[in-house]
């Protein structure tokens, strides 16, 4: 309960003395009587300020703490008015008209009021922090006066500066350390794409070797075998023995050709990011076994994704469909590619044993972070909604660059 409560309380219980002391302003220490004894002792008792005004703002009896914060003596405030007095000006000097001091329409309006956000002003011209109240003093049903209990908050006031300095200086120190943050996570998806285009060039290259080096050698020995084959003669077993090295040159070349597609699809090279999507998804249903329904819609004037933007979409489509083959234990998945607005969408959803989402958010789910950090350099995002038992829904959402004009093409 704040002072003003208690003295409000008070201020209840003393209110018939004070109609008392408003027809003897001997009061405190005058002798008009019992009343004005008892008043006087309640008046002292209490280390907060009271004062008494009648209808025209003067002074009718204050208590001793009340006159000695405001620096006065009692004796020299009964009769002044109290707003020309302590009140006349806000906390920045304006002037404070009397019409508008809640002190005063306590008795001229009736109605009680409490305010902890303006200053009161003292015999030296100083001010102080104030919380007061004013309370109508009500006779025969006629307002006859008020009674006005305030106290000094100025110790109050500090200390919620203090706070809001420390509360400031936190929100400085949070607002530096989300900045680092930021930065950090941004150096670090950086740093992350980086490392993927160096992943993405090693494949190439290495793919290259592979078909520059392997694929020819492989070429060669094809080509021996066919020579020696035609040059056996009538030996039967020798002739069989060739062609079993025959098969397995053919084996070696089909593997070769596998294994430089998974390091880097020509077809996206060659025939874009549409065109791979779609083979993919091809190549996945064949594999897999699975019933898939396919379908790549999009928008005419659509720009092409090219360069690394191609490379991570194709990267992050190829996890989806992965993460199905490994883990879903699904018997069907349905897939949905759709570009327009210069935005992409693909959607993979499959009918199989779902999980948790706590399991997708998980710092071990290396490969939902790994798509996620891909589509999250390209400010797309890559969201999953799934139930144990439900089946999974995978969807990437990524925007996709406008196409530049010739004038662009040429400035650049």
């Amino acid at each position: 309960m704040s002072p003003a409560d208690t003295l409000y309380s008070a201020t209840l219980c003393a209110e018939a003395s004070c109609r008392t002391a408003l027809a003897h302003p001997l009061l405190p220490g005058g002798s008009a009587g019992p009343w004005n004894d008892r008043l006087t002792l309640l008046l002292e008792s209490t280390g907060e300020g009271m004062f008494g005004i009648d209808l025209d703002g003067r002074c009718t009896f204050i208590n001793r703490a009340g006159a000695k914060t405001l620096g006065y003596a009692a004796a020299d405030l009964i009769g002044r008015n109290m707003h020309y007095l302590i009140h006349h000006a806000h906390g920045d000097g304006r002037h404070y008209p009397v019409e508008e001091c809640p002190i005063f329409r306590a008795f001229r309006q009736g109605l009680p009021c409490r305010i902890d956000s303006e200053v009161l002003w003292r015999a030296d011209g100083s001010c102080f922090p104030a919380e007061y109240s004013s309370y109508p003093i009500i006779e025969g049903g006629n307002v006859v006066g008020a009674v006005v209990t305030f106290v000094d908050i100025s110790e109050r006031k500090h200390a919620e500066e203090l706070l809001r300095r420390a509360n400031d200086e936190l929100e400085h120190r949070v607002e530096e350390r989300t900045q680092a943050l930021t930065g950090a996570l941004s150096q670090l998806r950086e740093l992350s794409a980086y490392m993927h285009s160096v992943r993405e060039e090693e494949r190439t290259r290495i793919a290259r070797e592979i078909h520059d080096e392997l694929g020819s050698l492989l070429v060669a020995l094809k080509m021996d075998v066919n020579w020696l084959g035609k040059r056996v003669g009538g030996n039967a077993d020798l002739g069989r023995k060739l062609q079993s090295m025959g098969r397995m040159i053919e084996t070696a070349v089909d593997n070769v050709g596998r294994i430089m597609t998974d390091l880097r699809p020509s077809i996206l090279d060659h025939q874009g990011l549409w065109a791979a999507l779609e083979w993919q998804a091809q190549e996945f249903a064949e594999s897999s076994e699975l019933r898939c329904d396919s379908r790549l819609e999009i928008a005419a004037g659509t720009a092409v994704p090219t360069g690394t933007l191609a490379i991570a979409v194709f990267r992050i489509f190829q996890e989806m469909l992965s993460n199905v083959a490994r883990h879903a234990c699904a018997t069907a998945v349905t897939i949905r590619i759709l570009a327009e607005d210069g935005l992409l969408g693909i959607e993979v959803t499959d009918d199989g044993r779902g999980a948790p989402v706590a399991a997708f958010d998980s710092p071990r789910a290396y490969g939902v972070l790994g798509m996620r950090e891909r589509a999250g350099h390209f400010g797309g995002e890559l969201a999953i909604s799934s139930r144990p038992g439900a089946g999974t829904a995978v969807r990437l959402r990524i925007p996709i660059p406008e196409p530049l004009s010739a004038p662009q093409q040429e400035a650049r």
